[in-house]
């Protein structure tokens, strides 16, 4: 666990990895499968119960009205039938999917109030993100002002913000 934490410290926030993400990947799924065969040694501080990290000192903190989750890798096709089993399950039937290649880049929520964006936030670790509002206004896909109607008092959008090579040969 402490390779892992240690792992996490340098890759979210000191922003110098010390893993692969297949080394770190692999760790994970150890300390997951320890951890589902020995339930009694799980604890809250366990990498396998958080998400993300912690925030850093840049920015300010943000509370995130709901948790901000994120989703786990599958290592084989049979973990990929066991998970599409359980999502049909779920759903009470079948289900279609869109299916896009995976884009590392920086989980984020944007909230917007009657239909102005008034905050971005990272994830962080789930509960407390980073306040990144004026660099998101920035991005220029990013709107500032929600069109249509009728729009609602709050909506929060989440997804991944990225850079492709053109824009990254922008900054």
């Amino acid at each position: 666990m402490a390779q892992i934490d240690e792992a996490q410290q340098r890759y979210y926030i000191e922003d110098a990895p010390t893993l692969s993400d297949a080394q770190y990947d692999a760790l994970m799924r150890e300390l997951q499968q320890i951890e589902e065969a020995n339930p009694e040694l799980v604890s809250a501080d366990s990498p396998t119960q958080r998400v993300g990290a912690g925030q850093g000192s840049t920015f300010a903190a943000v509370t995130h009205a709901e948790r901000m989750m994120s989703l786990d890798n599958v290592f084989s096709e049979e973990e990929l039938d066991a998970w599409a089993r359980r999502v049909e399950r779920d759903a009470k039937g079948p289900v279609r999917y869109l299916c896009e290649l995976k884009i590392d880049g920086l989980a984020i929520n944007l909230t917007y109030e009657r239909g102005r964006l008034v905050r971005a936030a990272t994830r962080g670790d789930g509960v407390t993100g980073e306040d990144v509002t004026a660099n998101v206004k920035g991005i220029k896909r990013i709107p500032h002002r929600l069109t249509g109607k009728p729009i609602p008092e709050l909506v929060e959008v989440r997804g991944e913000i990225f850079f492709d090579l053109a824009g990254f040969a922008d900054v």
